[in-house]
């Protein structure tokens, strides 16, 4: 069996394996067994095959990994008013306590309100963002 075939057969086990686990990283590898099938069909010795694989492969992980971490992550589901209607709704709050909280009625109920780090605790109309344990999370309208 020539290189070039056995190489093929690694990428595409890959590639099935990836379908398997989810983990998008086997393709990245994949791509260097691929690159290892052209090398090999180019004529280059086992050694250069092998290089060409691990450098190739290793750069799509290590390139894949930067996209990603540069990337915004998903959205918070208790920000979502489609999970949670309490999302988008304007509630009053009349006075803050010293620890940066505040108690308001709230849909029949007591309820603990905490706002975004940084924000000065104001009197006014705030906004729901989301839900944070039994707290809301609210920033000024």
């Amino acid at each position: 069996m020539a290189e070039s075939t056995l190489w093929w057969l690694l990428a595409g086990s890959a590639v099935v394996l990836e379908l398997f686990t989810g983990t998008f990283y086997l393709l990245m590898l994949a791509l260097g067994m691929v690159a290892a099938a052209l090398a090999a069909h180019a004529g280059a010795g086992t050694t250069v095959q092998l290089i060409v694989a691990a450098l190739v492969g290793s750069a799509a992980v290590v390139g894949w990994y930067l996209v990603k971490k540069r990337r915004d992550g998903d959205p918070s589901v208790r920000s979502m008013r489609s999970v949670n209607l309490d999302v988008g709704e304007v509630i009053q709050i009349d006075e803050w306590n010293a620890d940066g909280t505040a108690s308001v009625k709230y849909r029949g109920a007591q309820w603990t309100v905490i706002q975004r780090p940084g924000n000065a605790p104001t009197p006014g109309s705030y906004r729901v963002a989301e839900l944070v344990g039994n707290r809301l999370l609210v920033d000024k309208v």
